[in-house]
């Protein structure tokens, strides 16, 4: 068994899903986080005002599999995170 991290942008969550679901991995736990970039003052809209700060609104996958699923699942939640070598998105296997 393996357990996977994914940490993606929260936005991206529903075009994850649907990679992972067209894999056949449909067992996975998602919780909010936060995430602390190395760009500053990066600026988002929260219920309609505007916010200054470096935090990131981000979700985190937990998802433990067979060593079968582990390539397509990887390449599964980069397909659909669109996550490329300069991204600051994680994926983690233990």
């Amino acid at each position: 068994m393996n357990f996977i991290i994914a940490i993606i942008p929260a936005h991206k969550l529903e075009t994850v899903k649907k990679e992972l679901e067209a894999v056949e991995v449909n067992l996975m736990t998602v919780t909010s986080a936060v995430d602390q970039r190395r760009e500053k003052n990066v600026q988002e809209i929260y219920h309609g005002l505007a916010e200054t700060s470096g935090l990131l609104n981000k979700v985190r996958l937990d998802i433990v599999i067979n060593e079968d699923f582990v390539e397509p699942t990887i390449e599964a939640i980069v397909k659909g995170a669109c996550i490329d070598a300069g991204s600051e998105d994680r994926i983690f296997v233990f």
